[in-house]
């Protein structure tokens, strides 16, 4: 098979993935359940987070580029989003000892939740990989306070996505009200 054949043909996978993990209807469905420890060895589900708002953002792995800036963002804008009655939780499917690294070289102060079964990851369809990697892909639910998913980013920009997931908890949340 020449090059040119071989590069077609990454191409056509390449782009059948990415069209398999387009927008999947998440809107207006219940959120999987789950339960998974975090970077204190503390047990997490989703009751836990019964009666507020949810964050709930899955990225590849710590302490890479741009996990980091994105957790850093969240970090820098946790009281804005405590303010709006919401928690942030991240999902990889790092374990417990890496989050803890993780958390406490930068100072996050949300959970970050040890997915190493995969089975947060495949419940909520974000299991991505290559070939014998796997990982989590970058996408966000926002979870309702009944735990409803009213919104998700299936594209996220790490440098922006704290503002962006701000600016739509106030929209969302004055929906309620008018």
């Amino acid at each position: 098979m020449n090059t040119l054949m071989k590069h077609f043909l990454l191409s056509m996978l390449f782009a059948f993935s990415f069209a398999a993990t387009a927008e999947t209807g998440w809107v207006g469905a219940l959120a999987p359940d789950f339960k998974l420890q975090d970077q204190n060895e503390e047990w997490k589900s989703l009751e836990d987070y019964k009666g507020q708002w949810l964050v709930l953002y899955f990225y590849p792995k710590d302490d890479t580029p741009g996990c980091t800036t994105e957790a850093k963002n969240f970090r820098d804008g946790y009281q804005n989003i405590k303010a709006l009655n919401a928690e942030v939780v991240g999902v990889s499917l790092d374990d417990v000892e890496s989050h803890k690294s993780f958390a406490d070289i930068h100072n996050l102060p949300f959970s970050l939740l040890a997915d190493v079964d995969k089975e947060a990851a495949t419940a909520y369809d974000v299991l991505g990989g290559f070939g014998p990697v796997e990982y989590a892909k970058r996408q966000t639910f926002i979870i309702d306070p009944n735990g409803n998913i009213v919104y998700h980013y299936d594209d996220v920009d790490p440098d922006t996505h704290m503002t962006d997931v701000v600016a739509r908890l106030k929209e969302l949340q004055a929906g309620l009200t008018e």
